[in-house]
């Protein structure tokens, strides 16, 4: 296990998820729900997206050094401009409706882990955060502390989501956040691309 590789993967892990629509729709089910049961339900989701993201990475690792560095640095630069330039959508709103439909259910701990699982699992398919993991998964011998750096800055995320709530969400604006990590992923993308043509 490397931590220089933990921490890299939870900050950047972190931040990426911070503005997206899985942080509201834990902040919207913990609204409705007891705190520990939504959290223990999103946590599952995520460390199965995380197990799943880290195997893509681990099979990308079957190619050559070269053209996996590029292959690496692309779809940084893919995420980067998702987040640079996509289009500015209100992930709240979504993430309440989706909240709001699950207001049938009795409160008993295994509907509501189940629904927390199912609402995370079924919205974090094809997320930047998903993309992010398999990537460093790609590029870092170590899929293990990739792995527990990715799982430990969702768990983080849905922590404050479920705990903290939108007191955090009225400083930090999401946008910014947004923006931030757009920038760190291009970064990431320039070197790799650099290191696998000039290698």
């Amino acid at each position: 296990m490397h931590l220089s590789i933990i921490a890299l993967v939870f900050g950047v892990v972190f931040i990426a998820e911070l503005p997206d629509k899985s942080m509201f729709a834990s902040l919207a089910l913990s609204a409705r729900y007891r705190k520990i049961y939504v959290w223990l339900g999103v946590a599952a989701a995520f460390l199965v997206h995380v197990i799943i993201a880290v195997t893509a990475g681990r099979l990308l690792r079957l190619l050559p050094r070269q053209p996996l560095e590029i292959i690496v640095g692309l779809l940084f630069l893919a995420g980067a401009g998702l987040l640079l330039f996509g289009k500015d959508e209100d992930e709240s709103d979504e993430a309440v409706k989706l909240a709001r439909e699950t207001d049938r259910y009795k409160h008993t701990f295994l509907k509501v882990f189940a629904t927390s699982f199912a609402v995370i699992f079924l919205g974090e398919w094809g997320d930047i955060t998903q993309i992010v993991t398999a990537n460093y998964a790609a590029k870092y011998h170590s899929a293990l502390s990739v792995g527990l750096g990715a799982v430990l800055g969702l768990w983080s995320v849905a922590a404050v989501g479920i705990f903290l709530g939108s007191k955090l969400l009225d400083k930090v604006p999401g946008r910014t956040v947004q923006k931030v990590t757009g920038v760190a992923l291009l970064i990431f993308a320039i070197f790799s691309i650099y290191h696998g043509i000039s290698s």
